[in-house]
């Protein structure tokens, strides 16, 4: 187990730049925890006790207003970690993280890691500027999006999701993600109505094809063109 969970840490981003003596360090403090389908790993506004790494399976994350309403803010997959303020960040969980699929996960205890970095500081040193350029990269996504209508905002999500899940099957791309088109509606910021009616619109231009839990990409060079155009 322990070989497994050191090739895992190996593989997160935001140790690139360690050197193995120094994950082994983090590998003698990390847990490892089994989610069920549906289960919540932690909810919007708790404590923050530990921070997660996906070795298997889909993790959501999302807020709630104060309608009850669920806003998406990400679907993560195997190797991304959660949340992504990280380790250096104090304040409570910013959004509830609930498993899409059976999940299994890394947990690095927060005073754990702290008491850790007194003694070796180079990790967060290191940790420190991979974490800088990870964070422009998401302004830029944001600025990205922002100024985008609801139509090219939803199809730069699918085609997010086909770069992150996407399995490449001849000409076409399948999603295959238990992913609603409420929850889908919710990413973008629009209602579910209005995804229907796109989703609707790329099946009859044979660009998409919607079934339970999978997302098919049948002309991915069209759907491109109208992101661009």
């Amino acid at each position: 187990m322990r070989k497994k969970i050191t090739t895992s840490l190996k593989q997160v981003p935001l140790f690139r730049d360690l050197t193995i003596e120094e994950i082994e360090r983090i590998v003698e403090i990390t847990i490892s925890r089994s989610i069920p389908k549906k289960g919540i790993v932690f909810s919007e506004g708790s404590p923050k006790e530990a921070v997660y790494f996906i070795r298997e399976g889909l993790i959501k994350t999302y807020k709630t207003d104060e309608n009850g309403h669920e806003q998406i803010v990400s679907f993560l997959k195997a190797g991304d970690m959660f949340p992504h303020a990280g380790f250096f960040d104090q304040n409570p969980y910013p959004a509830t993280a609930e498993a899409l699929t059976d999940t299994h996960l890394l947990a690095i205890p927060i005073q754990s890691f702290e008491q850790l970095v007194m003694t070796t500081p180079s990790i967060a040193i290191k940790m420190m500027r991979v974490m800088g350029n990870i964070i422009m990269d998401l302004q830029e996504r944001l600025q990205g999006l922002s100024g985008k209508d609801v139509k090219k905002r939803a199809i730069a999500f699918l085609l997010k999701l086909a770069d992150q899940h996407g399995v490449v099957k001849g000409d076409k791309i399948e999603i295959n993600l238990p992913v609603t088109n409420q929850e889908f509606a919710n990413f973008v910021g629009t209602s579910r109505e209005t995804i229907n009616r796109l989703f609707s619109q790329a099946g009859k231009e044979d660009i998409l094809s919607v079934e339970r839990n999978r997302i098919t990409i049948t002309d991915p060079d069209a759907l491109r063109e109208q992101l661009e155009s």
